[in-house]
């Protein structure tokens, strides 16, 4: 649904924009289940009918869209759309949060995602996570936080060049210096989730870095 409300607010802005569209999915269940909940009720009919047939994973072409759910490890999907060398304007990563899913977190997958993004796209996603902005970093993107929204914190964006991107406060910037911002690493690109979180715990505990603690302490933080 967050794809839903995008192409409306592109077509809404550009009404003759041509979208071409990749979704990346572990489980087709998620897509029906979001459809049986009712969470598209509020968009139009086109939004819903192109989701309805993306739902079979079968590439569709219609007017001024074009698209296609890919089924199965984003870590390997993804690697098909770098094999056609695409690359996306706009990049949504709304994957379960780092502790749940951290397979699509790590700073190997998110430097599959860099290499997807345009050289003037951006990589959005909800989460603010020190992990994962450290990632983003170590791949070479240049990072910014976007307003909250429905929650406190807020999230972040990430480009490229990131020329027009606003600077992160130095509360943010000492975030990544913590322990907090020790990455998710999977070298291979298959390792489960229990396994990538043992190998981060260990980096922090062997870590000089901060203490996220001290951190939080120091910008009153904690009560």
């Amino acid at each position: 649904y967050s794809s839903a409300a995008a192409w409306e607010h592109i077509w809404t802005i550009s009404p003759d924009c041509i979208i071409e569209w990749y979704g990346l999915e572990s489980d087709i269940t998620v897509p029906h289940q979001a459809i049986a909940q009712g969470l598209l009720q509020d968009y139009s009919d086109r939004a819903v009918n192109l989701i309805t047939q993306l739902i079979t994973g079968e590439k569709i072409t219609a007017p001024q869209f074009t698209g296609q759910l890919l089924i199965g490890d984003a870590r390997q999907t993804i690697q098909g759309l770098m094999a056609q060398c695409w690359q996306g304007d706009a990049i949504f990563l709304d994957p379960f949060s780092p502790p749940k899913c951290p397979q699509l977190w790590t700073v190997e997958f998110l430097g599959l995602v860099a290499k997807c993004l345009a050289p003037h796209g951006y990589l959005a996603t909800y989460s603010c996570a020190g992990a994962v902005r450290q990632a983003m970093l170590l791949n070479k993107l240049v990072v910014a936080s976007t307003p909250s929204f429905g929650r406190k914190a807020p999230g972040t964006i990430a480009q490229h060049e990131g020329h027009q991107l606003p600077v992160l406060s130095p509360q943010e910037q000492e975030h990544l210096g913590t322990k907090a911002a020790i990455p998710y690493r999977d070298p291979t690109l298959t390792d489960t989730a229990q396994v990538i979180i043992q190998r981060r715990q260990q980096e922090q505990q062997a870590s000089n870095a901060e203490p996220t603690k001290i951190w939080k302490r120091r910008w009153g933080m904690l009560r």
